[in-house]
Parts: C-alpha cells; sequence; structure tokens
C-alpha cells in the first residue's frame, strides 16, 4: 500500500460518529465565547468559593473555569497558585515524576504548518529508527537513571501501529546494568505519543502493554485548526482528532492524555477547549484524562508560523493557565516539558506540576549520538529551552523540597482508570505514590546521582522517612513495616521493589 492509499483509508467516520450528541461534538465555540465575556471582572467570594471546591478535587464547571482565568487582580491570582499547591499536594504529595521522550520517526503525511515535521518542509532530514536503532536509544535513556519514556512518532506508514508496537516490544525488552553494579536497569513503562487512530489500531498498542496515550488536539478552535492544518491532509479531520481519547477508551486504554498547544490560538479559549474535553470524557467513560500537557509553541526548522503566530503565550499567560489547570481538574497530573527554560520550569512546577522529563534529546537518534539540539537541528520538530542533564535537573528539585519519582507501581498493580481517579479524589493514590516515590529515588540516589546531587537527595530522603513514620495512614493501613523492609533491601542492592 502506497502512502496515499494508506493515507485514505486512515480515518473511520463510524467512529466519529458514536460519540456525537445529536450529530454535534462537545466544543460549542459560541458558549465558550459567551462563558469568557461574561465572567469578565468576577467577584473575589466567588474566585474563593471555586478555590474551596478545588480543594475539594471536584472538576470543575466551564463557567468556573472561565471566571478563574478572568482574574487579573494580584492578590487574587497569588491565592489561586497558593490553592494550586494545595491541591497539589493533596492529590500528589511533593513528587515530581520524571520520564524522557524517545523520538523514533519524522517522517509525517500532513503539513501542519508550525511544525518541523511537516511534509513539504525540505530542510528536515528525515529517518524512521530501525528495532536496532531503538534498542541502542533506549539504552541511552536508560543510562541517565531514567524509567519511564514517552516514545513520540509521525503519523505516516513506516511508523504506523504495528511500527510502534515493534518498538514498545524493543524497549520494553531492552535492560542495562546499572552504574553501581546493583542488578539491571530498564524502562517499566512506555507511554505513546502518536497519531489518532483506529479503535482496531489502538487495541494493538493495549495488547502490547501501552501506559498513557496521548493526543495533541493542537488547537480546539476549528476555524484555526483549519487554517493550520491543510484540508487535504488526515489531521485536516478536526472531529477524527477531537475524539481520539474516546476511541482509546473503547479500546482499553483506560489511562488518556490530553493537551492543546499554546501559541496557536487564545490560550484562553484552549483552556476551556480542554475543560469541556475533560467533561466528556467523564460523561461518556466516567474518567477524565490522566494527564494534562500544556506545550506552548517553540522555533521550528522552516515555519515561519512557529515564531510568528499571532497568539504566543506570554511568561504571565502560562503561569495563569498553569494554575488554572490545577484547580479547574484537580485529578489530573499537569506535565511540564524543556521546551521551558530551566527557570520558568522551576517557578510552575511549585505550584501545579507534578511529572516533567530531564536529559532530553528529540532529534532521531540523538541520545546513542550524544547530540545536542544544535548537531541536530534538522533533526528535531521544535527546538528545546532546556538541555539540562536528569542529574542537574533531580539536584535542582532536591533543593526545593520535591522528591523526584521514576514509581510505575501503580499501573503494574492495576491502579489505573476509574481505580485510581477515585483514589487520586480520596487523596489516596498519592500516599502510595509517596512510598513508590522513595523507594525509587532511592534506586536513582545510589545507582546514578552524582555526589552533590546524592548530597541533597540523603537529605530530602531523610526527611521523607521522617514524615512517612509519622503519618498515621501508613500505620493504620499496615504500610510503614512492609514499606521499611522492602527500602532496606533496595538500599542493599536489590531493585524494582514497590507497594
Amino acid at each position: 500500500m502506497n502512502v496515499k492509499e494508506w493515507t485514505q483509508q486512515l480515518i473511520k467516520p463510524a467512529e466519529i460518529e458514536k460519540y456525537l450528541i445529536n450529530g454535534k461534538d462537545f466544543i460549542d465555540e459560541r458558549s465558550i465565547f459567551e462563558d469568557l465575556e461574561k465572567y469578565k471582572n468576577p467577584d473575589k467570594q466567588q474566585v474563593r468559593d471555586i478555590l474551596k471546591k478545588s480543594l475539594d478535587i471536584k472538576l470543575l464547571t466551564p463557567a468556573e473555569t472561565a471566571i478563574l482565568l478572568n482574574v487579573d487582580d494580584a492578590e487574587l491570582l497569588e491565592e489561586m497558585q497558593e490553592t494550586a499547591l494545595a491541591v497539589k499536594k493533596k492529590v500528589y504529595d511533593n513528587r515530581i515524576v520524571f520520564f524522557a521522550p524517545l523520538y523514533c520517526s519524522n517522517l509525517c503525511v500532513n503539513g501542519c504548518v508550525y511544525c518541523g515535521f511537516r511534509s513539504d518542509n525540505c530542510s528536515e532530514k528525515r529517518h524512521v529508527l530501525s528495532m536496532e536503532e531503538v534498542r541502542r536509544e533506549t539504552e541511552a535513556v536508560i543510562d541517565e537513571g531514567h524509567k519511564r519514556l514517552i516514545a513520540v512518532y509521525g503519523e505516516h506508514p513506516q511508523s504506523d501501529a504495528d511500527y510502534i508496537v515493534n518498538s514498545m516490544e524493543t524497549i520494553y525488552a531492552t535492560k542495562r546494568d546499572t552504574p553501581s553494579g546493583n542488578g539491571f536497569n530498564n524502562i517499566r513503562r512506555v507511554n505513546v505519543n502518536a497519531a489518532p487512530m483506529s479503535i482496531a489500531d489502538l487495541r494493538k498498542l493495549w495488547r502490547a502493554g501501552i501506559g498513557t496515550y496521548q493526543v495533541f488536539q493542537e488547537t480546539y478552535h476549528r476555524e484555526r485548526y483549519a487554517e493550520v492544518h491543510p484540508a487535504n491532509t488526515v489531521k485536516g479531520d478536526y472531529r477524527w482528532r477531537l475524539y481520539a481519547m474516546h476511541r482509546a477508551m473503547d479500546a482499553g486504554i483506560d489511562d488518556v492524555a490530553t493537551a492543546a498547544l499554546f501559541g496557536l490560538y487564545d490560550w484562553r479559549f484552549e483552556v476551556m477547549g480542554l475543560i469541556h474535553h475533560a467533561h466528556d470524557l467523564e460523561r461518556q467513560f466516567g474518567i477524565g484524562p490522566h494527564t494534562i500537557s500544556f506545550p506552548r509553541m517553540q522555533p521550528a526548522l522552516g515555519s515561519f508560523m512557529s515564531e510568528n503566530s499571532p497568539y504566543l503565550v506570554s511568561d504571565d499567560a502560562c503561569r495563569h493557565l498553569v494554575t488554572v489547570l490545577r484547580l479547574a481538574v484537580p485529578y489530573a497530573g499537569l506535565i511540564v516539558t524543556a521546551r521551558e527554560s530551566a527557570d520558568l520550569r522551576r517557578e510552575i512546577i511549585k505550584y501545579g506540576c507534578t511529572q516533567t522529563d530531564a536529559s532530553s534529546k528529540i532529534g532521531i537518534g540523538a541520545y546513542s549520538a550524544k547530540k545536542v539540539q544544535q548537531d541536530n537541528a534538522d533533526k528535531v520538530q521544535f527546538m528545546l529551552g532546556d538541555e539540562r542533564s536528569l542529574d542537574e535537573v533531580v539536584r535542582e528539585l532536591a533543593e526545593d523540597g520535591h522528591i523526584t519519582s521514576f514509581c510505575t507501581a501503580g499501573y503494574r498493580c492495576g491502579r489505573t482508570g476509574d481505580k485510581i481517579m477515585n483514589l487520586l479524589g480520596k487523596g489516596i493514590e498519592g500516599k502510595f505514590c509517596k512510598l513508590n516515590a522513595v523507594l525509587t529515588f532511592r534506586e536513582y540516589l545510589n545507582d546514578y546521582a552524582s555526589p552533590e546531587t546524592r548530597q541533597w537527595g540523603e537529605k530530602l530522603i531523610a526527611k521523607e522517612l521522617r514524615e512517612i513514620e509519622n503519618t498515621p495512614f501508613f500505620t493504620d493501613k499496615k504500610l510503614l513495616s512492609t514499606f521499611q523492609t522492602y527500602y532496606k533491601r533496595i538500599a542493599s542492592g536489590e531493585r524494582d521493589l514497590y507497594m
């Protein structure tokens, strides 16, 4: 099958129509604009009442979200950030989960005008990793100390669902001896960022052990979507993309991740789109997105728009939207990536984010070749803002009191989908995550940390151990003795013990 034939058979209209309500999708642009206009200049008490609802870990309504988006009072914004941090601690404690992106291909049939991978960008050098290259890239990621990654793919027949499955299997099968000599390290969870697929193809990924399935809607605004995604491409179909998460749920993948590419359209509208998306997933499947990302558009080779969009998002607006997302979807993890500068990442982690990446290389084959993005500019989708190593970022977070987590225990114990959402809402999952964060952090400190990072890490881990010992939940649930046994075993050289 050639590229044209492959492209023509991708979209399944029946797998869009089944989710529509009276022929309409869940993005009602008129109501979004009306809410954003209606709730300008919000009352302070009204805002504070909404903050109380967030603290109860309740999904906010679109109207409540619009109120928070319209806050411009400095005192209220500070209260919102303080509440966002309280919500984050209640649900996720003080841990930050780490991952690395692994770009497997940059061939693409689409023509997104802001993207370095678009099919008509002659400046981009194309390559699809062989399985041997995937293995070598995975080895390089593991050797940094990572235990989870997100594999990223262009939309092309050479990187179809079968290729994704093969690469996932290769990643899972790759093991490396640890530098300390304590057993081996491996990738314990493979998340996937790929194009929307049919339910049948998504089932292939589910059977292969996919972690979270992530699709960026890019923009929820139909007219703008049409402007930046040519109509003769697969990605030109707005609704095929809009219902990618719904199809994933029907395929058995109960951990899904939503995102908008901030900078394509007005950032307030995009936040409202994400909230409507969360509500429709809850309405149709009973669970919302496990994580939400808010990537800002960054410069991309051969793309004028990537640096000249009229909707580019300022740092202040980024701070505001992160705060609102944490409050509006309090159970969801928030992902800030190395697209952002080191300083901004450090700041917004303090009041909302739960996941981030480090030592990231987004060039095809860049990990094993040890290339920085300037050496590989013709093989990247966009330019990163923070290329620091995992060790550097872990040390900085430890200095700020955040514990690094490489935990994948919840997924392997079956705490996914509606189960994890229920536990997150009750503040219980965060308790298990705290224990597993300490166990995986102990592994990292022993196996990969530099002397300076280990010094900071030891101070932090001692504090965490004291907190665990003095938290009634762990003794009441008879978890403390098991945790302490596992911790001692890991400190003595065992690996991959979890609760």
